[in-house]
């Protein structure tokens, strides 16, 4: 597959639509008003295409911000919507170009420690961090340091407002996005993975919706071996900025 990424603004109308389908075939709860308004909170969207045929094929949403954290300055990637079609679920690409793509912001503020806060209403998106990072949280085998625990909060509250409950760690919207049926079941080979379960505990309203707040950072250190080999692997990403690839 063929990425890109795209600084929002630039993105051209039949962008928007096609991330907008792709969406709705994948969740339910789907409006174009709220998908328009938490894509316009972001800065950046990275856009995965069929090479031959330039058929959307996945996307993920980024928002690129700095902030403190006890009086320190730390980069933050909150990641919005990502979605990518069962079609090309055997691809490495969004891995291998998110990582990358997050690389090329970084460098804006190289000094800074950057943090990846996700949510995850879906088991798939949460098995994103024990395949690739070594320490991130919450998990199953070890409680989060209070620090990483207050961090994670203070950005959750922060983007997420009265939507997130520290107590649960839950963001829970009044629309939500709820993966449609053939999506949303776990397989039974996955269901004795203790991730999966742990998730699933964590977050028992995933189903309806729910959203489990989970923190990283990002840092080549960080890494598991499979996610060393997406940092060092070969990209063709390429980056729009002001109409212009470069």
């Amino acid at each position: 597959m063929n990425s890109w990424l795209v600084p929002v603004q630039e993105l051209r109308p039949s962008d928007r639509t096609a991330m907008y389908t792709l969406m709705n075939s994948h969740f339910k709860g789907i409006t174009w008003d709220g998908f328009q308004t938490d894509l316009d909170r972001k800065n950046w969207v990275l856009l995965l295409r069929n090479e031959t045929t330039n058929t959307l094929k996945g996307f993920s949403t980024l928002m690129f911000c700095q902030t403190k954290f006890l009086g320190e300055k730390i980069s933050v990637i909150y990641s919005g919507d990502t979605i990518v079609d069962p079609s090309a679920w055997s691809s490495t690409t969004l891995p291998r170009t998110w990582i990358t793509a997050v690389n090329f912001l970084r460098q804006q503020y190289a000094e800074n420690k950057l943090y990846w806060l996700l949510i995850c209403s879906g088991f798939r998106t949460y098995r994103f961090l024990p395949i690739f990072w070594k320490e991130f949280y919450p998990r199953y085998d070890k409680d989060a340091p209070v620090l990483i625990e207050n961090l994670m909060a203070s950005l959750a509250q922060e983007y997420y407002g009265d939507r997130y409950d520290k107590a649960t760690g839950i963001v829970r919207f009044k629309s939500p996005q709820i993966l449609r049926e053939g999506l949303i079941e776990i397989p039974q080979e996955r269901q004795a993975n203790p991730h999966i379960q742990f998730f699933t505990t964590k977050n028992p309203g995933y189903r309806f919706g729910d959203e489990l707040v989970c923190l990283t950072e990002i840092c080549y250190e960080n890494l598991t071996h499979a996610g060393q080999r997406m940092w060092e692997a070969e990209s063709s990403l390429e980056v729009v900025q002001d109409s212009v690839l470069i």
